[in-house]
């Protein structure tokens, strides 16, 4: 296994405050008692309303305004949705606006608190970003604590994830045709992809007959990159890259950890994997946003695993 730091400073942006600006005192006409308690009435309605508003946010934040029936669909261009066990490639994929014609494809795995059509922007994201056509898996959202929930079954590969079972189907049928797999994966989607390749390999040891080693090989054309990954757990074959902010709790606490820890020794990215350590920003939105904090950090694969 591979540790890269990258020293290069950040750039951190800020807003620049707008002047204080004087505005005239006008002196409002008096109104009618009636017409008084009537503005009085709407500004308590009003209030009421917002409260309510921000409280059903909240709720739903918690415990979800749920996208479950899209829960292992496969995702594509225009967010248009296909059924789980579609081949990759019948499913048009998300192209970068300047290259309607990319010559890779990638399939991505969300992370938690990620409804679908969230899942479609970051598909476009990765695809301006590395140029390469996005194919996305979704892992659906139920609120933050059904999502927190299922990370911790996920880590435990326990109990049933439609993802999981989407992902291991695509990886070992296109491994079956001949074909090698790209997969990204933010936060949870590096929990469920390390699932789904472990699912794989059993597969191909029970209902291929393969060997340990010839897993191995079957499975090195693969290649995977995981962004502020929760898995600290991979298996041997596939080429990875692991992206960690060392300033995001998520990898560093369930993830690849932060290189320094006593309990490095526990964590596996999968035999040569390489993993690319840098600091950027703070707090968990801050730390942990695959926009602003991991894309910009994304090297070309063969490049940042030649530790170039």
């Amino acid at each position: 296994m591979t540790t890269i730091r990258n020293s290069s400073p950040n750039t951190v942006r800020t807003g620049t405050s707008s002047p204080v600006e004087k505005t005239a005192q006008t002196v409002a006409p008096q109104q009618s008692a009636p017409a008084s308690a009537a503005r009085k009435g709407n500004v308590i309605t009003d209030g009421f309303e917002s409260a309510t508003s921000k409280v059903r946010g909240a709720v739903n934040k918690l415990f979800g305004k749920s996208d479950k029936v899209y829960d292992g669909v496969m995702v594509g261009a225009g967010g248009q949705t296909y059924p789980a066990g579609t081949p990759l490639s019948q499913v048009p994929g998300v192209t970068p606006r300047n290259n309607p014609n990319p010559t890779e494809t990638f399939v991505y795995v969300n992370g938690i608190q990620n409804d679908k059509d969230t899942q479609f922007g970051s598909m476009q994201q990765i695809a301006d970003r590395t140029g390469a056509k996005v194919v996305g898996i979704h892992n659906a959202t139920e609120g933050i604590v059904s999502d927190l929930a299922q990370c911790v079954t996920d880590k435990l590969d326990k109990g049933k994830n439609p993802a999981v079972d989407t992902l291991a189907d695509t990886v070992y049928n296109e491994l079956k045709a001949g074909r090698d797999v790209h997969l990204v994966a933010h936060s949870q989607g590096a929990l469920i992809t390390s699932r789904a390749l472990n699912d794989v390999a059993k597969r191909l040891r029970i209902e291929d007959g393969l060997s340990k080693a010839e897993v191995e090989k079957k499975m090195s054309g693969l290649k995977v990159e995981t962004f502020g990954g929760a898995a600290a757990h991979f298996p041997d074959g596939p080429q990875y890259v692991h992206y960690v902010n060392n300033k995001d709790i998520v990898p560093t606490w369930f993830g690849q950890g932060n290189g320094k820890g006593v309990d490095e020794w526990a964590r596996d990215g999968g035999k040569g994997a390489v993993i690319r350590r840098f600091d950027f920003g703070s707090g968990i939105n801050g730390a942990h946003s695959l926009a602003d904090a991991y894309l910009p950090q994304r090297l070309p694969f063969d490049q940042a695993r030649a530790a170039k």
